[in-house]
C-alpha cells in the first residue's frame, strides 16, 4: 500500500518518512512490506491509511495543482474524514497524524474490552435492517453503523448481536452478509471508552475553519465552527456514518466530478450506486 505512490512522487515519500518520524516506527515499511496481520491492526492500519491517502493527494497536487485548488467541498468515511479536516486546513497534517495514532489505539483498547464485531448487510433497505437489528439485539447493543449507500449498510454491535442478525439477515433474502475484519464494533456506543481518550487529544488541538465545506459523517452537513467539528470527531466514533446522505448533499450543491483519494475503489463503487451518472476518478 502507497509503494508506488512514493515512487513516483517526492512529496508522499516525504510525508511517509515525516509520518515515520512522528511515530517512532517505519510506516513506510509496514505499508509497503507488511506484514498483513500487523497492517490490519486498527492501531497500525488507521495511521497508515490516514498518511497513504494524504500522500495520494499531495501526488495529485504534484500533477494537477489548479485540479486540487479548484474543489469545492470534501468529505471522507469514519477516518477518512480527517483526512478530509488536514485537506480543508483544519488542521495540519502532523496534528491529524497524532490524532489518528491516538483514535486507532483507544478504539483498539475499546473493542478489546468487549467482544464485538460488525456486519455488511447487502440487498436490504434500512427499515429491514433496523427491523432485524430490533429482533437481534436481545438486550445487547446493535445498531446500523455505516449507511453506505441504497441497499448497502453495516451493523455494528456485540459478536453474539452480530450473529444473530447476520442469521436474520440471510432468511430475509439479503444478497450478501459478511462478516467484517475489523477490531470491533466501530461507531457505536461500545467504542465510549475511546471517546474520553479522543477528547483529552482534541483538546491540545487547534482547529481551524474549513477553506471548503466538510461534510461531516455525524449528520451529514458542512460545519464552519471550529469547536462544533471538535465535538463532532470526538462523536463520530459511537455515531452511525451517514455517508450516503453525505453525498447526496454534495450531489445537491450541483457537485459533478469526484475523486476517491486513497487506497482502493470503494467509495467510488458507492457512489455509482447513489447515482450512476456521476464521475469519479481514483487516485492513490
Amino acid at each position: 500500500m502507497g509503494r508506488e505512490l512514493s515512487e513516483a512522487s517526492p512529496q508522499a515519500r516525504r510525508l511517509f518518512d515525516r509520518a515515520g518520524e512522528l511515530l517512532g516506527y517505519d510506516l513506510a515499511k509496514l505499508c509497503f512490506e507488511g506484514p498483513a496481520e500487523q497492517l490490519d491492526s486498527t492501531v497500525y492500519s488507521q495511521p497508515a491509511l490516514f498518511v497513504t491517502s494524504l500522500a495520494a493527494l499531495e501526488h495529485l497536487r504534484s500533477q494537477s495543482p489548479e485540479l486540487v485548488e479548484a474543489c469545492q467541498a470534501a468529505a471522507g468515511l469514519s477516518l477518512g474524514e480527517y483526512t478530509a479536516l488536514v485537506f480543508a486546513g483544519v488542521l495540519d497534517f502532523e496534528s491529524g497524524l497524532r490524532l489518528v495514532e491516538r483514535r486507532g489505539a483507544a478504539m483498539q483498547q475499546a473493542a478489546d474490552a468487549t467482544p464485538s464485531g460488525m456486519v455488511s448487510i447487502v440487498g436490504l433497505d434500512r427499515g429491514q435492517v433496523e427491523t432485524l437489528c430490533e429482533q437481534a439485539r436481545q438486550g445487547e447493543t446493535l445498531q446500523i453503523a455505516n449507511f453506505l449507500c441504497p441497499g448497502n449498510l453495516a451493523v455494528s454491535g456485540a459478536k453474539a448481536a452480530c450473529q444473530r442478525v447476520a442469521q436474520l439477515a440471510e432468511a430475509a433474502g439479503a444478497m450478501k452478509v459478511v462478516p467484517l475484519a475489523v477490531a470491533g464494533a466501530f461507531h457505536t456506543p461500545i467504542m465510549q471508552a475511546a471517546v474520553d481518550q479522543l477528547v483529552a487529544a482534541l483538546a491540545d488541538v487547534t482547529l481551524h475553519k474549513p477553506r471548503i465545506p466538510v461534510v461531516a459523517n455525524v449528520d451529514a452537513q458542512p460545519h464552519d465552527d471550529p469547536e462544533e467539528i471538535r465535538r463532532l470527531m470526538s462523536r463520530q466514533i459511537v455515531s452511525p456514518v451517514y455517508w450516503e446522505d453525505s453525498m447526496r448533499w454534495l450531489l445537491a450543491q450541483g457537485i459533478d466530478q469526484f475523486y476517491e483519494i486513497g487506497p482502493g475503489r470503494v467509495l467510488r463503487g458507492l457512489l455509482r450506486r447513489i447515482d450512476r451518472k456521476i464521475a469519479c476518478e481514483n487516485v492513490g
